[in-house]
């Protein structure tokens, strides 16, 4: 059987593309767009237990944004960055204040405001870490389930060279799907 130079050039060309599109998803998955699974609660409502989320790597990272770390034990956490470097931070009568100013957190929601006497505990920074502002290269980070989330204010400041980067959107289960939004 004769194989005719056309339909060989035609076979040769589909498999340069499906090899492309190969390298195409290997690159975007491992070093783009990477997946996660939510373990825990302490960013609920925002991200809920089981949800998959992808995260991305080559942003720079905002207040408010959710982002992806190691700790010290190497476990890998999210949280929302609340501090950024410079900032100084304090909370009273369940009200954020940085660096001197009331900041509303929308992104709270009605979780705030269940039936709890205390969403979010008092504190400075000053008290909790010995420093009046959040220093350079680290960030202050709490969890949006702040009852029920282990975040700065047990562990202290997340290094930069910790962040793997930052949540981009929920792509299951289907009915959570979305980016995430501030």
């Amino acid at each position: 059987m004769k194989v005719d130079k056309k339909m060989q050039d035609g076979l040769w060309d589909w498999m340069k593309a499906i090899t492309f599109a190969l390298l195409l998803v290997i690159i975007i998955r491992f070093f783009v767009f990477i997946p996660l699974k939510v373990e825990g609660d302490s960013m609920s409502p925002t991200l809920a237990q089981g949800n998959y989320l992808l995260y991305e790597t080559f942003s720079d990272i905002d207040r408010f944004d959710i982002i992806i770390f190691s700790n010290e034990e190497g476990q890998t956490l999210i949280k929302r960055v609340i501090g950024l470097p410079g900032d100084s931070i304090a909370y009273s009568e369940d009200q954020l204040y940085l660096n001197g100013e009331p900041v509303e957190e929308s992104f709270l929601g009605t979780e705030k405001q269940q039936g709890m006497d205390v969403f979010t505990s008092d504190f400075d920074l000053l008290t909790l870490t010995g420093m009046e502002t959040v220093p350079e290269g680290n960030y202050f980070v709490l969890g949006d389930n702040r009852v029920r989330s282990r975040d700065s204010r047990i562990f202290g400041f997340v290094a930069q060279a910790d962040i793997a980067g930052k949540a981009a959107m929920v792509y299951y289960p289907l009915e959570d799907f979305g980016f995430i939004q501030n």
